[in-house]
């Protein structure tokens, strides 16, 4: 057996080779470019299927042909190499060929969050100094309510572009479709002239510990990432499809997804938002060989009503990133996956790991110099000797991930200098030496002969770990036990502070099944009892109808945190397993007094 998992691992070799060779980074100056990537598929691919959305389909002349004319249309409103523009819009035709007209002709596109509103969504167009503000009908809402409050002329630098067609272009905007009836649909001349070193978009962190930062992509950053997805990842070739319903805006669904695309000439079936109950069928009738996912689209299509036939899909080679081990072998047996290629990398990063062995339950290889380094995560620091250095962790023990900064690995961080300095370690491991902090534990795992390279799993992210009872608790490897729980749709774990104890006493935010009216506390109990270590059983329930996320399903654990276990602030039933019991009781005024007077024995 051991023989054939050897075999299996040197067939990869070829790949490995190729995607090596296609990674090593190239000087910034060499002309290259997403928008030059879209004219070469024109060029070579030009009758063969780009892109299916909803009733419309083009081919690559034709996408790029769209493409052509924002770029025309954009020109004539004066924007030039350089330039930043804000873009909110949800996934659709239009979204995409406007990305690439600005990308050819080398204006940067800050991608904006289509669920933002109020301060936060003021803070990212005005953070990148952009010049226009290009917004879809379907957004008109939140653009509405704080166009006044930006440094933009009105009727001048908000472009509107309509969706559904019910409601016209605002006064205060420009109507971009009248803009674009009489652009040209030649490729732009400056194209030729884009560079790797420019910016090609930028992208926003989710916000969750304060307003939200934008990382900057350089073209070079987002074709590296491309080619490793199509040829390393997906494994794409022409006449292949990849499914994408992940929003366009976050560098999953764009850089691995349109990036693949772009790479191999493969098509791509592009959905609105994503939907459980339409997957399969939009699989099997659009024959999609490939996908990109997220970790919790999977669970959700997991926790879906099961088929006999679910394995029965085109269906043979998936990519993203955050696939649980809970819930990794169920998800590729049920929808009979051939390969699955995690990986990791944050947006702003300089380092990124793929499963390219299609090795299970891991996050693959990295190319780049990383460090694993010892991490309090009692008191949320990095352990350091007498001299000031990190200490490497022993190999299999969980350690923050470091991403050395080099020439080859550049950490091209946010628009805001000081932000990307506070991720940097200096003298990190030795003198004068500079890395990435990535705010990530990782462990390597062993996977078995894998051609010398360490193969990483992923535990949590700093700041999700919390300690009690003198033991160290991480909140995904709780919520993947308690996910386990028959009633339980999704769960949500974090650590929350108790007056008079040390360290933060586990809570969860449990949303239940749809056929299940109320949490029956005495199984879960016992559930959670035989499952879990003592001090990593949560001392408080929490029901919610919902669980928050972010537009790419992760979950918000901010509010969550502030509110604890008060349970004037929470609208559902909160229950309390009470200090030296093994059941869960409501909640009630009397014992949370308790609690908050530091008399509860905790």
């Amino acid at each position: 057996m051991q023989l054939i998992k050897d075999i299996s691992t040197l067939t990869h070799l070829p790949a490995l080779l190729k995607v090596k060779k296609g990674m090593k980074p190239r000087p910034f100056e060499i002309t290259d470019s997403p928008g030059a990537r879209l004219e070469r598929n024109a060029e070579r691919f030009g009758q063969q299927s780009a892109l299916i959305f909803e009733d419309k389909a083009l081919n690559w002349s034709e996408l790029n042909a769209e493409a052509n004319r924002y770029a025309a249309a954009m020109k004539a409103e004066g924007l030039m190499r350089g330039d930043n523009v804000s873009v909110m819009m949800e996934n659709r035709v239009e979204f995409l060929a406007l990305l690439m007209g600005l990308n050819k002709i080398g204006v940067t596109a800050g991608l904006l969050n289509t669920n933002l509103t109020g301060k936060s969504l003021i803070h990212c167009i005005t953070v990148t100094q952009s010049k226009k503000c290009i917004f879809g009908e379907e957004v008109i809402d939140s653009v509405q309510d704080v166009y006044s409050e930006l440094p933009l002329a009105q009727g001048q630098d908000f472009l509107f572009l309509a969706d559904a067609g019910k409601q016209p272009a605002p006064q205060w905007s420009k109507d971009l479709k009248s803009l674009l009836a009489a652009a040209s649909t030649d490729n732009p001349v400056e194209t030729a002239a884009i560079t790797l070193g420019d910016t090609a978009f930028y992208i926003y962190t989710s916000g969750t510990t304060g307003l939200p930062k934008a990382a900057v992509i350089s073209n070079r950053r987002y074709l590296v990432s491309a080619d490793m997805a199509g040829t390393g990842g997906l494994r794409c070739k022409t006449k292949d499809r990849i499914y994408l319903c992940l929003p366009l805006y976050h560098a999953t669904g764009l850089l691995l997804g349109v990036g693949s695309a772009l790479a191999t000439g493969a098509s791509m079936f592009v959905r609105r938002k994503f939907s459980a109950s339409n997957f399969l069928k939009e699989v099997r009738q659009h024959h999609c060989t490939h996908m990109i996912y997220i970790g919790e689209l999977c669970r959700y299509l997991v926790n879906s009503e099961a088929a006999a036939d679910d394995a029965k899909n085109p269906l043979r080679s998936i990519m993203g990133n955050g696939l649980r081990p809970d819930i990794w072998m169920q998800f590729k047996e049920r929808y009979g996956i051939a390969r699955i290629c995690e990986f990791y990398g944050a947006s702003e990063g300089n380092v990124a790991f793929a499963n390219l062995m299609n090795k299970d339950l891991t996050v693959g290889m990295t190319s780049a110099e990383v460090s694993l380094v010892q991490y309090d995560v009692d008191n949320d620091e990095i352990v350091r000797d007498n001299q000031g250095f990190c200490i490497p962790v022993m190999q299999g023990e969980a350690g923050l991930l470091l991403g050395k900064i080099t020439p080859d690995t550049v950490f091209e961080g946010y628009t805001d200098k000081a932000a990307t300095e506070g991720k940097v370690l200096r003298s990190a491991l030795e003198k004068d030496d500079a890395w990435f902090n990535t705010g990530d534990l990782m462990r390597t795992v062993d996977v078995g002969y894998a051609l010398g390279y360490d193969h990483y799993q992923f535990v949590d992210r700093v700041g999700d770990t919390f300690r009690w009872k003198a033991e160290n608790v991480s909140t995904n490897e709780v919520g993947e036990i308690i996910n386990g729980f028959p009633q339980v749709k999704f769960c949500n774990v974090y650590g929350v502070e108790v007056p008079g104890a040390d360290g933060r006493a586990g809570m969860v935010s449990i949303t239940l099944n749809d056929d299940v009216l109320d949490l029956d506390i005495e199984s879960f109990a016992q559930f959670v009892q035989n499952a879990l270590p003592s001090y990593a059983v949560p001392v408080f329930i929490r029901v919610d109808a919902e669980i928050d996320v972010t537009g790419t399903f992760k979950m918000l654990k901010g509010e969550l945190r502030q509110q604890g276990f008060n349970i004037n602030a929470i609208e559902g039933p909160v229950f309390v397993m009470k200090s030296g019991e093994k059941a869960y009781s409501v909640l009630d005024n009397a014992y949370l007094q308790k609690i908050n007077s530091a008399e509860a024995g905790y």
